[in-house]
């Protein structure tokens, strides 16, 4: 199979006001909160269904060069690894955003340069 849009990720100033405004917008609720202020919002019927879930995530201003919105995927039939070797096989490259190393996700580009995020399966594989 391949991989499914899992959430999109959007840097903000204010998640909270965010949150609020696209839980309204979409009919969305809350699902989670993170220490680091991070807030996911989705449908009501919780992560893993047919729509993509919204992740806010505080950042002071914008990294340069770098977009607010990325998206994150997560293989839907194999693990990570294999997906991985899939993404890089077909022209994905490694992406440094500043990350530590210590991550769950791989950062990734496509062939145009566009980030995104490989996460760890957060649903049963189908």
């Amino acid at each position: 199979m391949a991989c499914r849009i899992s959430e999109l990720v959007l840097g903000c100033r204010e998640p909270e006001v965010l949150a609020r405004f696209w839980c309204e917008v979409l009919d969305f609720v809350v699902l989670g909160r993170e220490e680091d202020g991070s807030i996911e919002i989705g449908p009501r019927e919780g992560f893993g269904g047919a729509r993509p879930t919204l992740v806010l995530s505080p950042e002071a201003e914008p990294h340069p060069g770098l977009p607010r919105l990325h998206v994150d995927v997560s293989a839907t039939d194999r693990d990570q690894d294999a997906e991985l070797e899939r993404l890089l096989a077909l022209g994905a490259r490694p992406a440094d955003v500043g990350q530590t190393g210590e991550e769950s996700w791989h950062v990734l580009a496509d062939p145009e340069g566009n980030v995104f995020c490989l996460l760890k399966a957060r649903i049963e594989q189908l």
